[in-house]
């Protein structure tokens, strides 16, 4: 249900209970929050928590691998453990969450959904259901952890319900921004070149201009599918602030869905198209973090996205469609710091079909855990969640 903007907002002044379709949602009975963020598009995780200590993927990635750590290069990755790095856009953001124990990475994570297919994987991922019976696009499993909870208050920020939050009581829902712009429109590009008209330079500026619209209409063509509607990584950075204020004083349970990340083309490495992403994303969550206040100690984020990318690049210098990804896991009494789950060699014997990343730790039994920490949920309601999933506790919370 989408409710009218104006008189949603003004509703939040007040912290009585709210109306959603004729269920009465009370004021949360915890301090316990949970976000869980989208990354629609399918992330390349491998250029983002990097495999340092694997010469296999420097073999696999000649174009757009991150350099092993190197406190003299500035584009080099930054050092999580003595096998793994962080990209260095998310050096002033998610970096320093991971030092202060705030921060953990889940790698070789996903679902059993092998289809590869953005918008099927995205639906396995937002149902939680088993992939071997029909589908009951009626119950996605944010809606059944809330029908678990007590004096719960959900919400969607997003400008749909999302398929997560379909099933039992209405929830409200908000989109948060817009898609994000270029930073220079197409009126300054056309001054800029009028000022190197003549100069040396005057061709290089012009090409410099096409490629970049060139390059931003295919990632668009492919991306706009994928991202399904979802809110940019820099209209998330924008708005990620608001989202945390509502989170800190009206909602316990939300989510959110980013998207851009389908990165077919041109991906860049150290710096690029998914290092600004990336950096947008950061200073988000990291702006979300501070929002929070006194309750960030009290919160978990999840940042997921539906798959992750082929290991080795391909030849338009980006990642195709793969499997395993790596999940990120925030918040201020996180036990973090680390990478957790289990783990195998990053190689070429240990690929998923010699392309990606296995998944070794489901999904499913990654948010039970959680729930069963973040919400002290028996084991009874986290079969309702997700039916005959045994859930894996991380020692995250």
């Amino acid at each position: 249900m989408t409710l009218d903007r104006r008189r949603f907002l003004g509703s939040l002044a007040a912290l009585a209970p709210f109306t959603v379709g004729g269920h009465a949602w009370a004021a949360p009975a915890t301090d316990a929050r949970l976000l869980v963020v989208f990354m629609r598009g399918a992330y390349d995780a491998a250029n983002v928590v990097i495999p340092t200590a694997s010469d296999f993927y420097y073999a696999s990635r000649p174009s757009i691998a991150i350099a092993r750590p190197d406190a003299a290069n500035p584009a080099s990755a930054l050092r999580l453990d003595a096998d793994w790095g962080l990209h260095p856009a998310l050096r002033d953001t998610i970096h320093p969450l991971f030092a202060k124990g705030q921060a953990a990475f889940v790698p070789f994570a996903g679902t059993d959904d092998v289809t590869r297919s953005h918008f099927e994987t995205q639906d396995s991922i937002e149902l939680g259901q088993n992939l071997d019976g029909a589908r009951d696009y009626r119950s996605g499993f944010m809606a059944r952890l809330a029908r678990e909870l007590t004096r719960v208050r959900p919400i969607a920020f997003t400008e749909q319900i999302p398929l997560t939050f379909r099933g039992g009581d209405p929830v409200p829902n908000i989109a948060i921004n817009t898609v994000g712009k270029y930073g220079i429109d197409a009126r300054q590009a056309a001054l800029i070149q009028s000022m190197y008209e003549g100069h040396a330079l005057s061709a290089a500026v012009t090409e410099g201009f096409r490629l970049r619209d060139d390059v931003q209409k295919v990632i668009s063509d492919h991306m706009m599918e994928a991202s399904r509607g979802a809110i940019s990584p820099r209209g998330f950075e924008l708005s990620a602030r608001r989202v945390g204020r509502l989170m800190r004083e009206q909602f316990n349970l939300g989510f959110v869905d980013i998207g851009g990340w389908d990165t077919h083309v041109n991906q860049g490495g150290a710096g690029g198209y998914l290092a600004d992403r990336l950096a947008e994303l950061g200073r988000g969550l990291a702006g979300y973090a501070e929002e929070m206040g006194p309750l960030w100690a009290n919160t978990i984020v999840v940042v997921l996205s539906e798959f992750g990318r082929t290991f080795r690049e391909n030849g338009n210098r980006g990642t195709d469609h793969g499997h395993g990804s790596v999940y990120w896991v925030l918040g201020g009494g996180l036990k973090g710091g680390r990478l957790v789950g289990e783990q195998t060699k990053v190689d070429q014997p240990h690929l998923f079909q010699n392309r990606d990343y296995p998944v070794l730790t489901d999904y499913r039994a990654l948010f039970g855990g959680l729930f069963q920490r973040l919400f002290g949920l028996d084991a009874n309601a986290l079969d309702r969640i997700f039916p005959g999933v045994r859930p894996r506790d991380l020692a995250l919370v």
